[in-house]
C-alpha cells in the first residue's frame, strides 16, 4: 500500500525547466558556445554537465566558476519574473496530503528551490525537502531518494516516486522505488520505458492512486 509520495520538483510542480534551459544557453553564449535543445535534453537525461565542452576546449575552471555564477543570476531573473505554476498542483496537494506523507526530492539549489516557492504554498503540504545540498551523489544516483525513505522510515513498497525526467526515472529505478512519469513537453524525448506508470497530467496522480489502492 502507498503511503509516501516523493515529488520531483522542476517540471512536475512548477515549469521551471525551460528557464533554467534558457539560463544556460545565454551563460554559454557568453563563452563562445552553442547548445542546441537536443544536446541539452541527452545531458539532461544522463545527468551530465553543460561545462563540458568549454572545459574540453581548454576555458580555465575560474571563467567556468563566472559563467555559472551568470548562469545561477539570469535563472533567478527568470524565476522572479516567469509565471512558474502548474494548474492544479496546489489543490491535488491539498486533496493529497489527507491521506499520505509527502516530500520532495530535488537537484535544485536550495536558493532557487527557496526563491521559486516564495510564490507558492507548495511547501507546506510536505514533511520535508530535499535540494542538492542535501545528499552527496545527485539524480541518475539513486541516493536522493533512498535518503528520502530513510527520512521518512518506511519500506520502499509504501513510497511513490512522481517524476518527468529520464534523470530522475533512473534515480528511482535504481533505488528501487515504484515511480510514475508525468508527461511533459519539455523532456517528451527522453526514454520513460522503465516507468511503472504513465500518466498525461499531474491531475490524473490521485485517479491512479485509487486504481493502485484497489488493484
Amino acid at each position: 500500500m502507498k503511503k509516501y509520495l516523493l515529488f520531483d520538483n522542476d517540471g512536475v510542480l512548477v515549469e521551471t525547466e525551460m528557464w533554467y534551459y534558457e539560463a544556460n544557453v545565454r551563460a554559454l553564449f557568453e563563452l563562445g558556445f552553442e547548445l542546441p535543445f537536443e544536446k541539452y535534453m541527452q545531458m539532461m537525461a544522463h545527468g551530465t554537465t553543460v561545462w563540458e565542452e568549454p572545459l574540453k576546449s581548454g576555458i580555465s575552471e575560474e571563467i567556468i566558476q563566472k559563467a555559472r555564477e551568470k548562469r545561477n543570476k539570469y535563472y533567478q531573473e527568470f524565476l522572479r519574473t516567469k509565471d512558474l505554476a502548474i494548474d492544479g498542483v496546489e489543490e491535488l496537494l491539498e486533496r493529497l496530503s489527507k491521506d499520505y506523507s509527502m516530500a520532495i526530492v530535488t537537484t535544485s539549489r536550495r536558493v532557487d528551490f527557496e526563491l521559486i516557492h516564495s510564490k507558492t504554498n507548495i511547501t507546506k503540504y510536505m514533511d520535508f525537502i530535499l535540494c542538492e545540498e542535501d545528499y552527496t551523489h545527485a539524480k541518475p544516483h539513486p541516493e536522493p531518494y533512498l535518503k528520502a525513505v530513510e527520512i521518512f522510515g518506511c519500506d520502499k513498497s509504501e513510497a511513490l516516486i512522481i517524476e518527468d525526467s529520464q534523470r530522475g526515472l533512473s534515480a528511482a529505478v535504481s533505488a528501487g522505488i515504484e515511480c510514475v512519469t508525468v508527461k511533459n513537453d519539455f523532456t517528451s524525448t527522453h526514454d520513460f520505458s522503465k516507468s511503472t506508470y504513465k500518466i498525461d497530467s499531474l491531475k490524473e496522480l490521485d485517479g491512479l492512486l485509487c486504481q493502485i489502492l484497489l488493484s
